[in-house]
């Protein structure tokens, strides 16, 4: 019964390492973006979830005077 915990206690440690060994040559494989292009993907991002906001926020605030205005 000892044995067999053992066994996989090592089935478990080296599935792991085998794990972040392929995934530290994955991300030596990534091409990273450079701090330019991540500042001007981010303002993108920043900038379009601002004008999604605006737009929801009037679309919301609209349909509220819609319904009080039809239930009174």
């Amino acid at each position: 019964m000892f044995q067999d915990d053992m066994d996989k206690i090592k089935a478990v440690i080296s599935t792991s390492r085998q794990f972040l060994v392929e995934a530290r040559t994955e991300l030596s494989k990534v091409t990273w973006p450079t701090t330019k292009q991540a500042i001007a993907s981010t303002s993108v991002v920043m900038v379009v979830v601002l004008v999604v906001s605006l737009v929801l926020g009037i679309f919301d605030f609209g349909l509220a005077k819609m319904i009080r205005l039809i239930l009174g």
